[in-house]
């Protein structure tokens, strides 16, 4: 399939129900159908399961356990620096928020305000300040971490869009990550404000966070909903949430709070708990 019928078929086909069905599939716990998706899976993405906790591929209850594998102790060492990745992947994009836009790719941008559910208020502290958005790959660990010590203030989750979030879909699709599904997550920091939002994508079964377990997905008529945090704290390289199939992860910054490593690009890829500022 070519790009183009790639995304033309995304704006046809019912991003929804698709998603939910393939969720059917990553949970269930019938034998031969788990085996069959997980053997499947691992070869075509060349998943290393040496790093795994679990090697054998059939000890999965099923393929979301598989998907969101424990990986064996010092499989990630934090390093000793300001932030670091909060998850294997390759950064999409990262940067200066300019005049409340932040960059997304070739000529396309989207507003730090919609990525953050539509608060003008919430977003102001972010403006002019700094982003990276980090996409995880299929065959990438899928549990997401903290990247600096925080405070968690506020969650909030915003109905929407399941695009995928590939290159090729970033590359096409206007305000891609503020327009898709995604759970926006606020903190106090010693770097100031920091919002991490785990954005859904196509076939993306759930969203999860250690506080609350799953919180995507809701229907997708449903409002932007809010959850009081509380006063979790957690700490750099602890684990905050996890995708059920693979997608997003955009980090804002206020202005001068942080600077990114020289050898950060876009397209570099990393390993969670690689130090990037």
């Amino acid at each position: 399939m070519n790009k183009k019928l790639f995304i033309i078929s995304q704006y046809i086909i019912p991003q929804h129900g698709l998603s939910r069905l393939v969720g059917w599939f990553a949970s269930t716990k019938i034998e031969w159908i788990k085996n069959l998706f997980i053997k499947n899976f691992a070869k075509k993405f060349d998943v290393n399961m040496s790093e795994a906790k679990v090697e054998d591929l059939e000890a999965f209850a099923c393929f979301n356990d598989f998907f969101t594998r424990e990986l064996k102790d010092g499989a990630r060492p934090i390093a000793d620096s300001a932030l670091v990745s909060p998850a294997d992947g390759a950064v999409s994009q990262l940067g200066k928020i300019e005049l409340g836009r932040v960059f997304q790719a070739k000529g396309r941008d989207f507003s730090v305000t919609e990525l953050l559910g539509g608060d003008a208020e919430r977003a102001v502290p972010f403006m002019n300040g700094d982003f990276a958005t980090i996409y995880l790959s299929p065959k990438d660990y899928h549990r997401v971490h903290m990247p600096c010590k925080g405070t968690l203030k506020e969650t909030i989750y915003v109905p929407g869009d399941l695009f995928s979030v590939n290159p090729t879909t970033a590359e096409n699709v206007d305000g891609l990550f503020a327009r898709n599904e995604r759970l926006v997550c606020m903190f106090e920091t010693e770097h100031g404000p920091m919002a991490m939002v785990l954005v859904g994508a196509m076939i993306v079964a759930g969203i999860e966070t250690v506080w609350s377990g799953q919180v995507c997905p809701l229907p997708k008529q449903a409002q932007v909903q809010k959850y009081d945090g509380g006063e979790i704290v957690l700490e750099k390289g602890d684990e905050m949430g996890r995708f059920k199939l693979g997608s997003t992860v955009v980090l804002c910054f206020p202005p001068d709070a942080i600077a990114f490593k020289e050898e950060i690009k876009a397209q570099s890829p990393l390993q969670m708990g690689q130090a990037i500022a």
